[in-house]
């Protein structure tokens, strides 16, 4: 049998963030897998644009990449007790591609954040987004790394038993509701 293709997401565009070393965690605990990082530089959305260009190429690699993947884990960083921009203009513009890529696709959303919440609202406006989007968003304990800037080694490996066991029970969920 093949691996199965675990898309990651990650809603911080910087390549050293908390939220970019969770997801490294996170395919790690998902097991053997055909991982693909995510390109979340996208233009930023503009019907303007959208109506004189169509859908940029970017954005519609990024709705194939959801649509060819068996799983989806997305790390949602808090900017400001919210969602980053750069997320939600990635789920913005998904949401203008023809087909619903997000439909029914097994979805598990964690967050990293260097505040004693550890993204909670962010995680909260990731899921609602998602629900609109019909993913499949399964349900358990939440990974929400608080102080995250204290849980990571200086290799980037999480430190916490406890986020690691949860983190590994979540993706085991998501593993198994694969079908893989």
């Amino acid at each position: 049998m093949s691996n199965p293709t675990l898309l990651t997401i990650s809603g911080a565009l910087r390549k050293g963030s908390h939220n970019r070393m969770l997801l490294a965690e996170a395919a790690q605990a998902f097991g053997p897998a055909d991982v693909i990082e995510a390109d979340l530089n996208l233009p930023l959305y503009d019907g303007d644009l959208e109506a004189a260009e169509g859908i940029p190429s970017s954005v519609q690699t990024l709705a194939n990449q959801i649509t060819n993947a068996d799983a989806i884990v997305i790390s949602a960083p808090e900017y400001n007790k919210g969602i980053s921009g750069v997320l939600k203009n990635a789920l913005d513009w998904v949401s203008r591609v023809e087909g619903m890529a997000f439909k029914d696709k097994p979805t598990v959303v964690i967050a990293a954040s260097a505040g004693r919440t550890g993204g909670e609202t962010a995680h909260f406006m990731t899921h609602s987004c998602l629900t609109q989007l019909q993913a499949h968003l399964l349900p358990g304990p939440s990974v929400l790394v608080a102080g995250a800037m204290n849980e990571f080694d200086a290799d980037g490996r999480l430190t916490n038993e406890h986020y690691l066991h949860t983190l590994t029970i979540r993706m085991q969920a998501l593993r198994a509701i694969s079908g893989q």
